[in-house]
């Protein structure tokens, strides 16, 4: 199979590109690097060093006798997505080459409509093109698990079966999405269902749940690293607890700590795309995969990273904060997660024991965490605030690190990252 994968130098595109290869099908990708720039952008870095795209394309060749197709540029320019499409006639079309950060989404009017044009813009730029050129190729796009917010009843696939004054139907089921990103990404959804219904397309639409996690199988060299953010403003809450714990920092729980969310392990996220890719829907379906294993509150992560910790003879507090997020503490949480089970999926990994395997990577690069400690705390980005720009600003400078007094050789870390 023949597959495209927009935004290939991400954390989940690179990886997907490495399996998707290790399984004999041909890859090709796309991408402007611009989330390199924007973690920069907040004081940020990824945790592992990432390097140079040229350099990852080169290890590939190295270490797997793979080639990879590499076309640079963004899916907002119309002509570049219709050239791209136009050489490579993909059999399947994987979409992450979005803005996928919240807290980014909500820094101020710019950086919300930013992300609202670009989202919306790109995902049409591809339906369109795939329509003129590739009407029988299979969209996998990435949603998340946040369209849906937190209902006070379970949360269908997708689409879920309603009575009303005597009338039946089978509808979407509603979105209450709680951030303007995740609102692109409802938007997106329609646009996406809409598309395939009107030109039946072939479309999936992945509700992911929150990845987690540093290595797939095929990350077997420091060349082939994927990113790992863990500032605020780009790192999930479970990446920062991390690095807080690792740095001697408290854990810090954003208000009561009770919200509960969908996990899954980057290597179980593989796997899911992967069987959406090869079980590809009718001419006209549109269909939604709830993606995720298991839901924890942030209460349950903290105290997951604390116990891991602990066992490391590392003793962090856990230290509740104000929560920046307009979003319930305390609700309901029941999401349905079928398809994927019929196709074959099995959990691969254990939530424990992927965080150990991020606590053995991320210890090794303590210099990196100690050069951004300032962007892990909590207090840049708040929801009720229309202007953050004071707030990320002053992280975007951090101090000079600490000498360091690690065993790791100094050759370690000096993978450039761009």
């Amino acid at each position: 199979m023949k597959v495209l994968i927009t935004g290939i130098d991400g954390y989940s595109g690179w990886p997907l590109a490495l399996d998707l290869l290790s399984r004999g099908h041909e890859v090709s990708g796309l991408d402007n690097f611009v989330t390199r720039k924007r973690v920069k952008e907040v004081g940020g870095d990824s945790a592992l060093p990432i390097a140079p795209f040229p350099k990852r394309l080169a290890a590939v060749r190295q270490l797997m006798g793979k080639e990879i197709r590499f076309h640079k540029g963004d899916v907002t320019s119309w002509s570049f997505v219709h050239d791209v499409l136009a050489e490579e006639r993909p059999d399947a079309v994987v979409h992450l080459a979005e803005q996928r950060s919240a807290p980014y989404s909500m820094i101020d009017v710019h950086h919300a409509v930013r992300t609202q044009v670009e989202n919306l813009s790109g995902t049409l730029h591809l339906l369109y093109a795939m329509k003129e050129l590739t009407p029988d190729a299979h969209l996998v796009k990435m949603g998340t698990m946040g369209e849906y917010g937190t209902p006070n009843i379970d949360i269908a696939e997708g689409f879920f079966e309603i009575d009303y004054q005597g009338r039946h139907d089978r509808v979407p089921f509603p979105r209450q999405a709680g951030s303007w990103y995740h609102w692109s990404k409802v938007h997106d959804s329609g646009n996406v269902m809409f598309a395939t219904r009107i030109w039946q397309l072939r479309s999936t639409d992945v509700m992911q749940g929150v990845l987690y996690g540093t290595r797939t199988p095929q990350i077997t060299d420091r060349r082939l690293f994927t990113r790992f953010d863990f500032d605020e403003v780009w790192g999930t809450a479970l990446n920062r607890f991390v690095v807080e714990a690792i740095l001697g920092l408290p854990i810090t729980p954003y208000g009561k700590g009770e919200q509960k969310r969908g996990f899954i392990a980057l290597e179980d996220s593989m796997q899911s795309l992967r069987l959406a890719l090869e079980h590809p829907p009718a001419p006209g379906e549109y269909r939604v995969f709830n993606q995720f294993d298991a839901a924890y509150s942030v209460n349950e992560l903290a105290e997951l990273v604390r116990a891991v910790a602990e066992k490391r003879g590392l003793h962090p507090t856990i230290e509740h904060t104000p929560n920046p997020r307009t979003e319930a503490e305390q609700h309901y949480y029941n999401p349905i997660h079928e398809h994927l089970p019929r196709l074959g999926y099995q959990r691969q990994r254990t939530l424990e024991a992927v965080i150990e395997e991020i606590f053995d990577d991320l210890t090794k690069y303590r210099r990196r965490l100690e050069a951004h400690r300032g962007s892990v705390m909590p207090g840049g980005v708040n929801w009720r605030h229309g202007d953050n720009r004071e707030g990320i600003s002053a992280r975007s400078h951090p101090a000079p690190a600490p000498a360091s007094t690690e065993a790791t050789p100094a050759s370690t870390d000096r993978t450039p990252a761009t």
